[in-house]
């Protein structure tokens, strides 16, 4: 059986492009593998602390020495980290805020990134064979030509981190220019038309 696993990020809901391109993707994917499952972790519901000093004591403290609040401190994250292992496909769905990506997808990697589970003590990744995709919906575009593609933080960063975990199989959707929705411009349905043949090319 083959596993989704789709991380989203705005805040928007349906007004979110991430968020509707992703609606897309699953539903594409879902035809593309009947009876896979899927997994939506949706980190605007999800309590994600920022990386503190309890919890580096926790991180770095052997499992055998944990105490109970350890314990609690990396359960979250212990979860998270079960979710990334136990997919086959990864989806980060996400807008740009300032060229980079929000930050509650940043306190996800930071809880996912973990020595000995996802990471080796060698520095190799640990999270090998999957499959990850990017939906990334901006304001600016990015793509290759563009006058500003030096300031695509987001797509650098997610595809270091992600390659730095074991996974180097990762597309990257750009929606760029998405702020033609937000100025009326264009409909919300005929911006995400145009990245339909990217998604069925992707999953053929």
């Amino acid at each position: 059986m083959s596993r989704l696993l789709t991380i989203e990020t705005s805040p928007r809901g349906d007004a979110s492009i991430s968020r509707q391109l992703t609606r897309r993707f699953v539903a594409a994917w879902e035809a593309a593998h009947p009876g896979g499952a899927i997994k939506i972790r949706d980190l605007t519901q999800t309590p994600l602390a920022f990386v503190t000093a309890p919890w580096l004591q926790a991180y770095f403290t052997p499992d055998t020495q944990h105490s109970p609040e350890m314990k609690a401190m990396l359960g979250l994250s212990d979860e998270l980290v079960a979710e990334l292992l136990e997919t086959d496909h990864l989806v980060i769905s996400t807008p740009v805020y300032n060229y980079n990506v929000p930050a509650a997808l940043k306190a996800w990697v930071d809880h996912v990134v973990r020595k000995g589970l996802t990471l080796g003590f060698d520095g190799k990744g640990l999270v090998a064979a999957k499959k990850a995709t990017v939906l990334l919906a901006s304001g600016g575009v990015y793509t290759s030509g563009s006058p500003i593609r030096d300031r695509d933080i987001a797509t650098q960063y997610l595809k270091l981190i992600l390659n730095v975990l074991g996974i180097t199989d990762v597309t990257f959707i750009a929606a760029g220019g998405a702020k033609a929705v937000d100025l009326g411009e264009i409909s919300m349905h005929e911006f995400l038309d145009t990245f339909d043949d990217q998604i069925q090319k992707l999953l053929a």
